[in-house]
């Protein structure tokens, strides 16, 4: 068995939801919406099924939906992507991870990476034969130090991997942020992989910045149709980078999953045509929701940190007076009747700080629920 994978145990993910199916508790640890997706692109990818083809796409993705990528971009961000040459659809923003470690490092190449992350990148860099790096972000703002950065560097480097807005920390990075990373990757020759999937969950007026922008040559971005339109079971994922990297990432694209199905494509085609009113639209549901969690939590004495973007808050438990680890605490929680994910999941050292994840892209009944249970979680400490 390859040790990477069979040293790994079973996620907290997994756990919390098992037990919160197992207990009745509600659920305010799986990372996706309640409700399930609009009508009318859920009607456009029915359509698609039924009229066909249903066959074998391009391995780099329907033509009308690569268009389409562009044309979003363009509108949305200002940046102009080539269809043909610079643009490959992947069976989700995972798939299109793997993709890029397995095409852009070779054994013993260092990658960076920024705890807390995502829990995918770490297997995945060691399974593709890199040497993770990792910096450590501090809350309350998670920011990019100019002195940490550079310390990661060395004739090693290879790539960087970035998310943001981060998940967890639900932080946003700026531009003098990504500039700095941009600079320090141009004088190391290093490329860096952009998890972009959360671009369009901003808020409190946080605009997005791409590091395609700031460094066009050296930058695969990723977003995400599922992020975008809460459609996370469909897996549909866009790869955008300049031609030299978008070659050597669709070889590995092509052996990982091939293709991606079509009705789907063509779907998201349809879908990412929708007007700015859809995504601010969206925007405003997530950050009343967030706001709908964080003002019955506070209302008891829970201290949460800023949520600028993606739909997660976190507790600060030190800071609510709760001397537990995040761990304990998620279990405590769960008892009386909410499942959340403790933060230290997404670390991949000790003296992760004691936080604990809530998604709140859930409905109103669901969020006072779930704010009722914490609050007995609290009180019976």
């Amino acid at each position: 068995m390859n040790s990477v994978y069979a040293s790994l145990g079973t996620t907290i993910f997994e756990t919390m939801s098992r037990l919160a199916a197992e207990k009745g508790a509600v659920n305010l640890g799986q990372g996706f919406p309640e409700e399930d997706g609009p009508l009318d692109i859920l009607e456009a990818a029915a359509k698609a099924t039924l009229e066909g083809p249903n066959q074998y796409p391009p391995s780099r993705g329907l033509p009308a939906l690569r268009q389409a990528v562009a044309a979003h971009y363009r509108e949305h961000q200002n940046i102009d992507l080539d269809w043909q040459s610079e643009i490959t659809i992947t069976s989700g923003a995972t798939e299109a991870i793997a993709a890029a470690l397995l095409a852009f490092i070779e054994p013993g190449d260092e990658v960076i990476l920024f705890e807390p992350m995502y829990d995918a990148y770490l297997p995945m860099v060691r399974r593709a034969g890199g040497v993770p790096s990792i910096v450590r972000l501090t809350p309350p703002h998670w920011r990019l130090q100019r002195e940490t950065l550079t310390a990661a560097f060395n004739e090693k480097t290879r790539l960087v991997v970035i998310n943001t807005p981060l998940n967890p920390s639900a932080s946003v990075m700026s531009r003098e942020e990504l500039a700095m990373l941009a600079e320090l990757c141009r004088a190391h020759n290093a490329i860096v992989v952009s998890d972009e999937v959360w671009e369009h969950v901003l808020f409190d007026d946080e605009r997005h910045v791409s590091m395609l922008e700031l460094l066009r040559d050296r930058t695969l971005k990723i977003g995400s149709a599922g992020k975008m339109f809460s459609l996370t079971g469909w897996k549909v994922g866009f790869a955008c980078g300049a031609p030299a990297l978008m070659d050597v990432f669709a070889k590995a694209h092509q052996f990982l999953t091939f293709t991606t199905p079509p009705n789907l494509q063509r779907a998201v085609a349809y879908a990412l045509s929708k007007e700015r009113s859809y995504f601010d639209a969206m925007r405003t549901g997530f950050q009343r929701s967030r706001d709908r969690l964080v003002s019955a939590l506070e209302g008891e004495g829970f201290a949460l940190l800023p949520a600028k973007g993606a739909y997660f808050v976190s507790i600060d438990l030190p800071a609510s007076g709760i001397a537990m680890s995040d761990e304990a605490f998620a279990k405590h929680a769960i008892e009386h009747g909410v499942a959340t994910i403790p933060v230290s999941a997404f670390y991949a050292n000790p003296g992760a700080p004691a936080l604990v994840r809530l998604c709140f892209a859930k409905r109103d009944e669901t969020l006072d629920r779930g704010a009722e249970a914490l609050i007995r979680a609290k009180r019976a400490l």
